[in-house]
């Protein structure tokens, strides 16, 4: 990915007139370009790793795969997150790891944990390199000097049980090459979060991933039937069967941990055939709690879409789902929502035929199936966007919680009007957005894109309204984080979240499993 936007530079979108003229008339962010760094003029703060440090590891991984050029320093500075792209244009002093490693065995691996615990040497596992959360941040936590450890080249399709329907990965495999090997033999693993083009399935394992078709099939930790994780203590091989009654789920204590407690290099992973057919179709409704309704009906009837997301007002207003015509015609005046239906041609629509008259009992009226097709054309585009906005002047992020059905209507008014009211302080006015992206039989989450316009100091700005959204979130009964995970940016909130108790029991895991406290300082344990 480009050093400081999202993904492929080939696949920028710059803003539409469209885009433009509702920056204008809405927030009162003029049409100014602005002029950004080249990498060589970023300043990074200066390696702090010794020579003999830095030999040692070298020894360890190899010369070639351990590097310390500013290039490759830079990539690995922190994530994707809004605050992440501001930071690279600023001409100051900026964190980066001390030199980036990259294994490609297992005992590399520990050998590597074993020589920075002893050392003290922070170490920060880095996957895609997508964490919107801080997750990457080069934080030393006290040390000497921080790595960033790449695990890409555990990049292999280790083993795959057709009978049984799993497959297993080395951790550092991409989501498109997850399914292009899957392909080559007729299966699909189905895991599509918007960071899929760049993110690893190591990195969806240790941060809870949720893909787009998590109605169908389920959550990344749904998934998971084992994996392995290196830790500074030693290895976890953990899952033995699809489930078992063998005391506590261990491999929960590495789903989710982001790095904290180990560094995982190998997930097996459910699978199933690829789908035969897809059936597509959208839907208007009058207003979001109609919709919101509706979707619950469906989810709790059970009639099985692969996809279900429902837009507000506001989001289908400027076309967002659709991400090519952004700021252009609308598509209905309401509430758009997509389904989509995969599987064997018999059951997709089976599955469409019931889902459709749940949608027609609860006020749905059908679009027909291109808004659907064109929604998932464009699913993966919308980080390319913000590079756009943030460029033109105008400040752009996403959040997401989850909570019940019957407290969604409470939970997305608290965090619009955090949000406004936060923005507006700063000087602007907010376009808030929101849609459901996944659902669950008792809730779903709330999905919240905001767009404003830059005033003063952005970085500061941004996070005033973040703050105010997640104070928000926490007094309202959702929880701070769905999918994107806590990293440095959703840490404060982790005490109100598990509790003071709980945070013990992470903290004893944590002295458990990195005595020394070398991995990725600063996230998730407050």
């Amino acid at each position: 990915m480009k050093w400081n936007a999202w993904g492929d530079p080939a696949a920028a979108k710059p803003l539409s007139d469209g885009i433009r003229s509702l920056l204008e008339q809405a927030l009162g962010v003029a049409d100014a370009d602005a002029t950004e760094l080249q990498a060589d003029q970023v300043q990074l703060r200066p390696s702090a790793l010794s020579d003999d440090d830095r030999a040692a590891l070298a020894a360890i991984v190899g010369a070639d795969y351990c590097l310390a050029d500013h290039h490759d320093r830079l990539l690995h500075a922190g994530g994707k997150s809004t605050l992440d792209l501001l930071r690279r244009k600023d001409s100051d002093e900026q964190d980066a790891p001390d030199a980036v490693l990259l294994p490609g065995s297992d005992d590399e691996v520990a050998a590597i944990l074993q020589y920075c615990s002893q050392h003290g040497i922070a170490v920060v596992p880095f996957g895609g390199g997508t964490s919107v959360v801080g997750g990457l941040d080069p934080a030393r936590g006290g040390f000497s000097a921080v790595v960033s450890l790449d695990l890409r080249r555990f990049d292999q399709l280790l083993a795959l049980d057709e009978v049984s329907g799993e497959a297993e990965f080395g951790a550092g495999v991409t989501g498109p090459e997850a399914e292009r090997l899957l392909g080559e033999q007729g299966f699909s693993l189905g895991h599509f979060p918007q960071s899929f083009e760049f993110a690893s399935l190591g990195g969806f394992a240790a941060t809870r991933s949720s893909g787009q078709d998590s109605a169908g099939y389920g959550r990344f930790d749904d998934m998971v039937r084992g994996l392995r994780a290196i830790t500074p203590a030693g290895v976890l091989d953990l899952g033995r069967a699809p489930q078992s009654a063998a005391g506590p789920d261990l491999r929960q204590l590495l789903l989710g941990s982001e790095g904290v407690f180990g560094v995982i290099t190998q997930v097996r992973v459910r699978v199933h055939p690829v789908p035969e057919t897809a059936r597509y179709e959208a839907w208007s409704f009058p207003d979001f709690a109609t919709g919101t309704a509706a979707l619950r009906a469906v989810t709790q009837t059970g009639t099985g879409p692969t996809v279900i997301r429902l837009s507000d007002e506001a989001e289908t207003g400027v076309n967002l789902a659709t991400t090519e015509s952004i700021g252009e015609s609308q598509i209905t005046g309401g509430c758009l929502a997509i389904t989509v239906f995969e599987g064997t041609t018999a059951h997709a629509e089976s599955r469409h035929a019931e889902t459709r008259a749940v949608l027609e009992a609860h006020g749905g009226t059908s679009l027909g199936e291109a808004p659907a097709r064109a929604w998932e054309h464009g699913r993966f585009g919308a980080p390319y966007l913000r590079d756009s906005l943030l460029a033109a002047g105008a400040l752009c992020e996403t959040l997401e919680t989850a909570t019940t059905w019957s407290n969604i209507p409470s939970l997305k008014s608290a965090v619009t009007d955090a949000l406004t009211g936060a923005l507006a302080e700063s000087g602007t006015p907010a376009l808030v957005l929101c849609h459901i992206s996944h659902v669950y039989a008792t809730g779903a989450s709330l999905y919240f894109t905001v767009v404003a316009g830059q005033r003063g100091n952005p970085l500061e700005q941004w996070r005033a309204a973040k703050t105010a959204a997640s104070d928000a979130i926490v007094a309202t009964g959702g929880t701070i984080t769905h999918h994107h995970a806590v990293g440095a940016d959703h840490r404060p909130w982790m005490a109100n979240e598990v509790g003071e108790l709980g945070v013990q029991v992470l903290r004893a895991v944590k002295s458990t499993l990195d005595p020394a406290g070398i991995l990725n300082p600063g996230k998730l344990i407050p």
